[in-house]
């Protein structure tokens, strides 16, 4: 099958079906045999969901009435994207998606005279698009009116970054080998490699991999995860023999990071999703690390807790994800405005959940993947002005802020937000 009409019927499932790209992509690739067909279509999904809302600005600049049919749509912003963003050539660009519209002879016409007439205007509209912030920044209005408005001039270099490849990093297990001795194996395999200053456990690649190809991964020996992700465990502050709870923790990257910074730990990781619990079991045997698993709701602890408190907990909060975009481009066109409604209610209610279950002295590191202050220092502003034996340890690097947030592309992560809060007893 025509491998433009693949990625077409993949795209419509998340356009149209509102599915992820990820859930999509492994519904398609597993039907697929020839690697390049496999890398081909991968690079077309993730490439037209990157820049959806440029491609769908400079589609309506060459159309005279909407496109009904869902996959003629997709297919003419498949052959716009080849176009102006792919290394492929331009009669088989043209031709190959003008081919996979099959028997619509309608459609064949348009996609043919669409995608030749960028061509001929393709600067002008380039232009065009460049003076539109939606088209130009790739993102959709309310979007960009929530960064603009929480990051200000910062916000451009957040939607750069939004929209670049990410990196791949890998996290070292302590547990297994050093550092320095897993970089020695990744040169052995002529693996470019570099580590990352600002993490103990990080390794960047130069170029990606696939995760099979790295030395050791099926035993455990390293894990994929991005630099901010791998900063939880840290700031955890793990000592030996502390009962240890990470609420939300599917698909457990971040447990795993915990058991690997202390043997001698007691571990309950809790996700309200029973599939993605199991997950988290399947992450966990890889690595040889056992915890215990709990499918649960974080806001309801009364279900599930057996009363006994913790010295540290990783509330891994649900969120709107924005901080990693990059790496999930899908979220741009999938959250909604009024998700950010909901959203900070649900980690409110989480927070306070998990607050009952700390013991004093003890210490909760809050975490999002998200950018937006409304689901990060405004929630922390929020929760200590609630909890009075709620109290801030700040961050050296931004000590004026609740919290840390880290910008995404800054240090070469992904946009990140942590804050740690100790539980201290008032009578003291």
């Amino acid at each position: 099958m025509n491998t433009r009409l693949i990625a077409a019927r993949t795209l419509v499932r998340v356009l149209d079906g509102g599915q992820s790209l990820t859930a999509a992509l492994e519904h398609t690739l597993s039907a697929l045999e020839n690697p390049q067909d496999k890398a081909f279509v991968q690079a077309v999904c993730y490439g037209v969901c990157r820049y959806y809302h440029r491609l769908q600005f400079i589609l309506t600049q060459l159309l005279d009435k909407p496109i009904k049919d869902v996959e003629i749509y997709v297919l003419a912003l498949i052959g716009l994207y080849q176009l102006a963003f792919m290394r492929v050539k331009t009669h088989a660009a043209v031709s190959e998606t003008v081919d996979a519209t099959r028997k619509k002879s309608w459609a064949k016409n348009l996609i043919n005279a669409l995608l030749r007439r960028y061509l001929r205007e393709q600067e002008q509209l380039e232009t065009l698009a460049n003076s539109t912030p939606v088209a130009l920044y790739s993102h959709p209005k309310w979007l960009v009116s929530r960064i603009e408005s929480d990051w200000g001039e910062k916000a451009a270099q957040i939607f750069q970054a939004n929209n670049e490849f990410p990196p791949m990093v890998l996290r070292v297990n302590a547990l297994q080998t050093s550092r320095e001795n897993y970089l020695q194996q990744l040169a052995d395999l002529s693996i470019e490699a570099e580590a990352v200053e600002c993490c103990p456990s990080a390794i960047r690649l130069v170029k990606p991999v696939a995760v099979f190809s790295l030395p050791n991964f099926e035993s455990g020996m390293v894990s994929v995860q991005d630099t901010a992700a791998q900063f939880a465990a840290t700031l955890l502050d793990l000592k030996a023999g502390q009962r240890v709870l990470d609420l939300c923790a599917a698909p457990a990257g971040k447990t795993a990071h915990i058991l690997e910074s202390q043997s001698d730990l007691e571990c309950v990781a809790v996700d309200i999703d029973a599939t993605r619990m199991l997950r988290v079991e399947t992450n966990l045997q890889r690595l040889n690390l056992s915890a215990q698993l709990i499918v649960g709701d974080a806001t309801q602890p009364e279900d599930w807790w057996n009363g006994n408190c913790f010295d540290r907990i990783l509330v891994d909060a649900p969120c709107s994800a924005l901080g990693v975009i990059r790496r999930h481009p899908d979220i741009k066109i999938l959250r909604r405005a009024d998700d950010l409604t909901a959203l900070p209610m649900l980690q409110n209610d989480i927070l306070k959940a998990a607050w009952l279950m700390l013991k004093e002295d003890g210490l909760l590191v809050y975490a999002t993947c998200s950018i937006l202050k409304v689901e990060n220092e405004d929630q922390i502003a929020k929760f200590l002005a609630e909890t009075p034996n709620a109290q801030e340890i700040p961050f050296d690097l931004n000590p004026a802020k609740h919290g840390w947030q880290i910008l995404t592309g800054e240090h070469g992560c992904d946009g990140f937000y942590y804050a740690r809060l100790r539980k201290v007893n008032l009578a003291a």
